[in-house]
């Protein structure tokens, strides 16, 4: 099954047990959420990941947003 997220984002069980990854590639977004995490620079992503641009990573912040919109933590 193939859930496109959004231009930049699908999540097919086939690829990488279907965590969410940038169309035509294997990178998980999760990946490049944890380098921003950890203090990588845009241009740090970019060297280790030649094939992402900077658009990627902006779809990938977006989804991030997203996700964290719809969940309700319960209290």
């Amino acid at each position: 099954m193939k859930a496109e997220i959004n231009e930049y984002i699908v999540a097919d069980s086939e690829i990488c047990h279907g965590k969410p990854v940038f169309k035509g590639t294997r990178i998980t977004v999760f990946v490049i959420l944890e380098m921003l995490k950890e203090g990588a620079s845009t241009d740090d992503i970019l060297r280790a990941y030649p094939s992402l641009t900077k658009v990627h990573i902006k779809a990938a912040l977006e989804f991030a947003a997203n996700l964290a919109k719809q969940n309700r933590i319960p209290t």
